[in-house]
């Protein structure tokens, strides 16, 4: 009952500051101080069952997210978490995000066993006490999983991280206004120190091939770019279905969920201590490896290789998905994977089943040439449309993205840099 209250008031004054014309217009400085509060929990279950437990609480020395429309997200996810106010139950915060963990549900594996996912949130450092909700949603967009948590931001055991033996990094690319952009990390995985250079390199590679897309490219002062020089102790990375397992910077592996080219990382606290102290937002892991294979999860991190020749569509591509929560347009007769109910609308902008198709690209059907609504996206050859024939997010063959992903993208970095 005092839970359903709560909800309620909370409805209330959402309601209210609507109809005041305020909604999601504090201030940063109104409840936040230039900090991160780096949030570690662990999610647990099976396809039946799911959990969020809390793990623990850091204090990272800046903050690097957005800093506008706070209350807001540009697109869904799978998963969201939420700030209240603890005195007046104001919402002041809200991110999406997705997870490797949410995946996993969709595989058969899940069928028959349970397992714990480690997930990383950051969130600006309270001024005061706040309430914290986090929740997670299945592929019918209904919450399965939530918990709601308070911290104190005097609370004694959250733990400092960042302020002495911070990762070296390097400043690729900066910004043309450091209150107004996107920043990036670049992490690398699989690199010993003698191999910094190729690192490097291989980073160059990869920010040359992001900004010739567009509408990256038309943006590109938005973005600050950082190199982050996490040495591994062996060189390459993972392949245990050779039985070849490295000592590297983050744990990342070939055949995520038995997948040849799956190549992922599950060690998400290791990865963001490895960032703590630098400035990052977003984050792309560098793999140093010549085989095929990466992956993007939203607002969690993208992963590449980096010696095979499709290196530069790859990174672009798991960008999308990383960055935009793009979904995969592809579709093919052995892979196709339930992840969308032919039933329910995803969330995702670029993929229709039609349930609610007037949320998508219909108002663009007659704005540009070859837009329209072709069958095989989402892992699926039937029930789920694309809306051009070719994307970057469908092949590596097409050398841009499609209008529809174009739109989606630049409504994120729009949502990110206060400038939509």
């Amino acid at each position: 009952m005092q839970q359903m209250s709560l909800r309620l008031l909370r409805c209330m004054l959402l309601l209210l500051s609507i109809a005041a014309g305020h909604a999601f217009a504090q201030d940063f400085g109104d409840y936040f101080q230039e900090k991160t509060l780096r949030i570690d929990y662990v999610l647990t279950g099976d396809a039946n069952e799911q959990e969020i437990s809390l793990d623990c609480l850091s204090c990272l020395p800046q903050w690097y997210g957005k800093r506008f429309r706070l209350a807001e997200t540009p697109v869904e996810g799978n998963g969201q978490i939420s700030v209240y106010d603890h005195r007046s139950h104001v919402l002041i915060y809200k991110h999406s995000f997705s997870t490797l963990f949410q995946e996993w549900l969709s595989y058969p594996e899940a069928k028959t066993c349970r397992k714990a996912f480690e997930h990383v949130m950051l969130i600006p450092y309270p001024k005061d006490s706040v309430e914290i909700s986090i929740e997670l949603r299945n592929n019918r967009r209904e919450v399965v999983a939530s918990l709601t948590h308070t911290v104190s931001p005097d609370d004694i055991l959250i733990q400092p991280k960042g302020y002495g033996c911070v990762t070296p990094y390097t400043i690729v690319q900066q910004a043309a206004d450091t209150l107004h952009c996107v920043r990036i990390a670049f992490v690398a995985e699989g690199y010993q120190e003698k191999e910094m250079p190729i690192f490097m390199g291989d980073v160059a590679v990869a920010v040359d091939a992001l900004f010739q897309h567009e509408p990256f490219k038309r943006n590109r002062e938005d973005f600050q770019i950082i190199a982050v020089q996490s040495p591994s102790a062996d060189s390459g990375v993972s392949e245990p279905k050779h039985g070849s397992w490295k000592a590297t910077a983050v744990g990342s592996h070939f055949d995520t969920f038995y997948m040849d080219r799956y190549l992922t990382t599950q060690r998400m606290k290791v990865l963001h201590d490895l960032l703590a102290g630098t400035p990052y937002d977003h984050i792309i892991v560098l793999a140093n490896t010549s085989n095929y294979g990466g992956g993007g999860i939203l607002n969690h991190y993208n992963l590449s290789m980096t010696h095979h020749p499709k290196f530069r569509q790859v990174v672009v591509h798991e960008f999308g998905h990383s960055f935009a929560g793009l979904a995969d347009e592809y579709a093919y007769e052995s892979e196709q994977i339930p992840m969308y109910p032919p039933d329910v609308e995803p969330w995702e902008p670029n993929i229709t089943t039609l349930v609610s198709f007037e949320d998508k690209w219909s108002g663009f059907m007659e704005k540009a040439d070859g837009i329209g609504l072709y069958e095989g996206a989402g892992y699926n050859l039937k029930g789920i449309y694309r809306a051009f024939p070719d994307c970057r997010m469908r092949t590596n063959e097409h050398p841009e993205f499609c209008l529809v992903c174009q739109q989606a993208i630049q409504e994120v970095i729009g949502f990110y840099t206060g400038k939509q």
